[in-house]
C-alpha cells in the first residue's frame, strides 16, 4: 500500500475529501453570517438553529408530504428565508442602532427557542434521510473511492458561494445593498426602498443556512442538535476570515475544513481545537481577520 509521510494514501485522501466537504458547509454557513453582519451589522447566533431548521424541514417534507430531495433543496431554503424575514421585521429591525450585544442576545435566545421546539416535537435522536438515487454509489479514482453525494456537496456549495459573491460584488443589486447599509438615508433619497432591501438581505442570509441544512441532511443524521454542534466553529471561521468579508468567509471556510481534515490524520488529538488555535494566532497578528479591514 502506497504511503505519504507514513500515512496510507487512501486514508490521507479520504480525510482530505472529508475536510473539503466539511469546509464546504463552513463556507456556505459563514457566507450567510458574513452577509448578515456585513450588510446589517447583526451577529446572528440563530444561524445554526436555522441551518438545523432547513434539514428538519427537508426531513418533514419527505416524511409527511412525500416531497423529495430536489424540491426540498428549493422549498426548505425559501421557508427558512421567510422565517428570517419574520424575525427581521418583528424583532431585529429595532436593534440596528444599538450595541452588537443586543442582537447577539436576541438571536441566541431565538436559537434556544427554535432548538427547543424541535426537541419537544421530535426528540434529540437523529432521523435518517436517504441519499438521492442520482448520487448513490461512488466514483473510482484509482487511489480512492469518492462518494458521489460528497462530490455533489462540494460542487453545489462552491456554486452557491461564487454566485452570491458575484451578486453582491459585481451587480447593480449588490451595489444597492452595499449603499443601503453604508448610507441608508442617502440611498433612500434616491428612491430605493432601504427597509425592503435590509429585510430581503436577512432572509437571503438565513436562506443560505437552510440550503446548507438540506445539503447536510443525507450526509448526516437530521436532528435538533446538529446546528448547535456546528455554529461555534462557523463563527470562528468568520472571525478568522474577517467579519463581513464575503470572499474571506468562503476561502477561509474551505481552507479550515481541509486543515481540520489533515489534522485528523497527522495530529488527531488536536483536530477538535485546531480551528480555535488558528483563530487565536490570527487575532494576535491581524485583529480584523485575514480578509477584514481595520476600522
Amino acid at each position: 500500500m502506497t504511503e505519504i509521510f507514513g500515512v496510507p494514501i487512501q486514508a490521507l485522501f479520504g480525510q482530505l475529501m472529508l475536510g473539503l466537504v466539511n469546509g464546504s458547509f463552513y463556507a456556505v454557513l459563514s457566507l450567510g453570517l458574513a452577509v448578515i453582519f456585513g450588510m446589517l451589522n447583526i451577529i446572528n447566533f440563530a444561524h445554526g438553529a436555522l441551518y438545523m431548521t432547513g434539514a428538519m424541514l427537508a426531513w418533514i417534507f419527505l416524511e409527511y408530504l412525500g416531497v423529495g430531495y430536489w424540491w426540498s433543496l428549493v422549498l426548505a431554503p425559501i421557508c427558512v428565508g421567510l422565517i428570517g424575514i419574520l424575525i427581521e421585521r418583528l424583532m431585529l429591525q429595532w436593534l440596528y442602532k444599538l450595541d452588537h450585544l443586543y442582537g447577539l442576545l436576541l438571536t441566541f435566545g431565538l436559537a434556544l427557542m427554535i432548538e427547543g421546539l424541535f426537541r419537544d416535537l421530535y426528540g434529540v435522536a437523529g432521523q435518517p434521510y436517504s441519499i438521492p438515487d442520482e448520487f448513490a454509489g461512488a466514483f473510482n479514482l484509482g487511489f480512492m473511492f469518492l462518494p458521489k453525494y460528497r462530490a455533489w456537496i462540494v460542487v453545489a456549495s462552491l456554486t452557491v458561494c461564487l454566485a452570491t459573491w458575484y451578486m453582491i460584488e459585481k451587480t447593480r443589486l449588490g451595489a444597492y445593498l452595499r449603499a443601503a447599509t453604508e448610507n441608508p438615508k442617502l440611498t433612500q433619497a434616491f428612491g430605493i426602498n432601504v427597509p425592503l432591501m435590509v429585510m430581503l438581505t436577512y432572509g437571503f442570509g438565513v436562506g443560505l443556512a437552510g440550503f446548507a441544512g438540506v445539503l447536510a441532511a443525507p450526509a448526516s443524521q437530521v436532528g435538533p442538535l446538529m446546528g448547535s454542534n456546528l455554529i461555534i466553529i462557523v463563527f470562528a471561521v468568520v472571525v478568522i476570515g474577517g467579519m463581513g468579508s464575503i470572499l474571506g468567509s468562503v476561502l477561509t471556510g474551505l481552507g479550515l475544513g481541509i486543515i481540520e481534515g489533515m489534522t485528523k490524520v497527522f495530529w488527531p488529538e488536536a483536530s477538535a481545537t485546531v480551528v480555535f488555535m488558528i483563530m487565536a494566532v490570527v487575532l494576535m497578528i491581524r485583529p480584523a481577520g485575514l480578509f477584514g479591514r481595520e476600522k
